[in-house]
């Protein structure tokens, strides 16, 4: 397979920055950034995609979401729908997280859900899969990805797939200051493009971006995204200063 696809840098900001420092930060982002061969987004928490749609309306730099609700509307205290997302113009939308799967009750399931009404309309899903340290010990960790992906892209068809960002996220490298060795990364990556193309067929496993989602910083980004199977990042801690951003993104 040949590797025509435009390398993809995201920042996930978690829970984290008050509305004047989410301002700063696009601010200073927008003067640090330059038009790139990458494609760039920052997801944001709910409260701040306005802000950051304004900010940085006439540049190429995305903003996406956090996670979204699968219904448009209805009694769903406290969430937030795809359709009002798609009025905003939000760009991306991360979904199955693994913080959402370990603390927020996210399933497969859910996730599927949320895939399919993404898919309604405009929005990018980055998809997030990835093992646990106990399941990686054990060996199981491509069977763990594998069902993860075959369950969240359930019933979705190969068209929509070739538009999907796949993050793969190792749950013991977030935040734990460990990252999964280049090689490892690029191991998994090259597995999920293989599930993808068993499923989907080679076209789609060709065009879909898989993303390494597990404390890429400056230090590593160069030697992360130089492997053949990893065509992006998204980037935790590393997306919340932005001159550090700019740095995983001129890689």
């Amino acid at each position: 397979m040949s590797n025509m696809r435009t390398p993809f840098i995201a920042g996930n900001w978690k829970m984290n920055k008050t509305v004047r420092e989410a301002e700063e930060f696009a601010e200073a982002f927008k003067k640090l950034y330059k038009d790139t061969e990458v494609k760039t987004a920052i997801c944001a928490p709910y409260i701040h995609l306005a802000t950051l749609k304004r900010i940085f309306a006439g540049t190429s730099i995305g903003v996406g979401a956090e996670n979204a609700h699968y219904e448009d509307a209805g009694a769903y205290t406290g969430e937030v729908s795809v359709a009002m997302l798609e009025d905003l113009g939000i760009d991306y939308c991360i979904i199955g997280h693994s913080e959402r799967r370990q603390y927020f009750a996210e399933t497969d399931e859910t996730v599927n859900k949320k895939l399919h009404r993404l898919f309604q309309g405009p929005i990018v899903p980055i998809l997030c899969v990835g093992e646990n340290l106990e399941q990686r010990e054990a060996g199981r960790e491509k069977e763990v990805v594998e069902k993860q992906v075959r369950a969240d892209l359930a019933g979705l068809t190969a068209e929509q797939v070739k538009k999907l960002v796949i993050a793969y996220e190792p749950v013991w490298a977030i935040g734990t200051g460990k990252t999964a060795s280049p090689a490892q990364a690029n191991e998994m990556c090259g597995h999920i493009r293989q599930v993808i193309e068993n499923v989907f067929g080679e076209e789609a496993a060709d065009e879909v971006t898989i993303q390494y989602g597990g404390s890429m910083k400056p230090a590593n980004a160069t030697e992360l995204m130089n492997m053949e199977e990893i065509d992006g990042g998204l980037i935790g801690g590393a997306s919340l200063q932005p001159e550090d951003f700019m740095k995983v993104i001129d890689f």
